[in-house]
């Protein structure tokens, strides 16, 4: 019998960003869906410089959250790139190519939705010399 998965003090929208982060994304923003949408209650997007960066960041928001046994519901995009979208159930990764991002302007169309600030990730520790 597998041990239980132990909660995480972060919530998985933030785990996705860390690894986002962690991947060199770039323009990382966070909307808070919930006053103005019934589907999700989050939307992190970001930007990658190219395909094999916005799998990567991908991959890697996966692997984060798999850890803790969170699986998207669905992966689309993933073998093109220019738009991955993973559906978390209650929060949404949108990785974009700069070029898409500009085209779709979720931003725009969401623009109802809250901006989110995202707190500064803590530092890892370095041992001494």
């Amino acid at each position: 019998m597998e041990a239980p998965i132990p909660p995480h003090p972060e919530p998985s929208w933030i785990i996705a960003v860390r690894a986002a982060e962690a991947k060199q994304a770039s323009d990382i923003i966070v909307l808070d869906l919930r006053e103005v949408s019934s589907f999700a209650d989050y939307f992190v997007i970001c930007t990658g410089s190219n395909v094999r960066q916005n799998q990567a960041i991908c991959d890697e928001a996966g692997l984060r959250l798999g850890r803790l046994g969170e699986l998207p519901v669905c992966v689309e995009g993933y073998q093109n790139a220019e738009w991955i979208l993973a559906d978390y159930g209650y929060f949404l990764l949108h990785v974009f190519l700069e070029k898409t991002r500009e085209y779709y302007d979720l931003e725009r169309l969401w623009k109802h939705a809250r901006k989110v600030r995202v707190p500064e990730s803590e530092p890892a520790a370095h041992p001494a010399n």
